[in-house]
């Protein structure tokens, strides 16, 4: 089988194979049946999504890593997530060898706020190299978000699974669910109704989308959910995912943070070079009592009290306010 690269050639991320994400022939019935009711302007963007479909074609590409990935700089960056990583490791070995796409089971990332849990789906959807398509749900107040809403309601428009789909270049996009337990809706829209059959694998390989109508195959796409409290989410869903009950930094795992996001942030600009390259330890103990959310925001205003200052070395002065006396609460010592 021929492979080649439409990722960074440093994530060894080769497309293993091409995978067919809707049949051709249900959307030109479709087409056919919109085009024999004659001109009808509510249609027209139905009309138009379908001859998109049809001049782009229903293969994807569906990758995986040509090897299991040296993951260890992920492990050093989220000291915290080493129990979902190793879940990540055991589905790339499984499809390594093999003619099989990497699949991974969805996952429940449940733990405390601003402890890194949208940061995690984002290093994993770059180690995997098909980008990352994030779903806030507690913005979401209706079920169509992710799964469409009828043609025949105004402002109808398709979900957010079939445009990461359809749209997209991959079979297996990254799908995040963020914060899965606000969700909020009616009797009439349940927000999570659509995942019942989305993270169950075969019923995911016929998932109707309300505005298309056409069937697509969503059962490769990685799902990863976050949570703060798992009591809002139904049994039936828990049941779908394997949950992983991040716990918050140590303080050690919480400087060793500070100090990739330092270096991290410094490198990742040109402004940088101006900036010495190591921090300083009184710095990284004010960090470390910071959730990781919070340091990154900390070390930009420190590095430009810094510079306005023409230093350098950013200094502990250099936090924002009230930084170096921050409680760790829910921090493990």
């Amino acid at each position: 089988m021929t492979s080649h690269s439409l990722v960074p050639q440093s994530l060894s991320l080769p497309v293993a194979q091409m995978r067919s994400v809707f049949c051709t022939s249900d959307v030109e019935r479709k087409l056919a049946r919109l085009q024999d009711t004659g001109p009808q302007r509510d249609f027209d963007h139905l009309r138009s999504m379908y001859e998109r479909m049809l001049e782009r074609g229903p293969e994807r590409f569906q990758v995986k890593p040509q090897g299991v990935p040296d993951m260890a700089d992920l492990y050093d960056r989220l000291p915290n997530f080493t129990e979902a990583l190793d879940d990540v490791r055991r589905h790339v070995a499984l499809a390594q060898d093999s003619r099989d796409g990497l699949e991974v089971t969805p996952m429940l990332l449940l733990g405390p706020p601003g402890i890194g849990k949208t940061h995690f789906a984002r290093q994993l959807a770059e180690l995997l190299g098909t980008g990352m398509n994030l779903l806030p749900m507690s913005s979401m107040t209706a079920g169509w978000l992710l799964s469409g809403s009828s043609s025949q309601w105004k402002g109808a428009r398709p979900g957010k699974v079939f445009e990461a789909l359809v749209e997209g270049e991959y079979a297996n996009p990254v799908i995040v669910v963020d914060e899965i337990d606000k969700a909020s809706g009616d009797a009439q829209y349940d927000p999570l109704g659509a995942l019942y059959s989305l993270l169950e694998h075969d019923t995911a390989q016929s998932f109707t989308d309300e505005f298309a109508e056409v069937a697509i195959d969503a059962s490769q796409v990685i799902w990863i959910t976050t949570a703060n409290d798992s009591r809002g989410i139904p049994d039936p869903i828990l049941n779908r995912m394997n949950v992983f009950e991040v716990q918050a930094p140590t303080v050690d795992q919480a400087r060793s943070i500070a100090r990739m996001l330092y270096t991290g942030i410094r490198t990742a600009h040109d402004w940088g070079r101006l900036i010495d390259p190591e921090p300083q330890g009184d710095v990284l103990d004010c960090l470390s009592h910071m959730p990781p959310r919070e340091m990154r925001r900390a070390l930009m205003v420190a590095f430009g009290n810094a510079r306005l200052d023409h230093r350098c070395t950013v200094e502990v002065a250099d936090l924002p306010k009230g930084a170096s006396s921050r409680s760790r609460i829910g921090f493990l010592q």
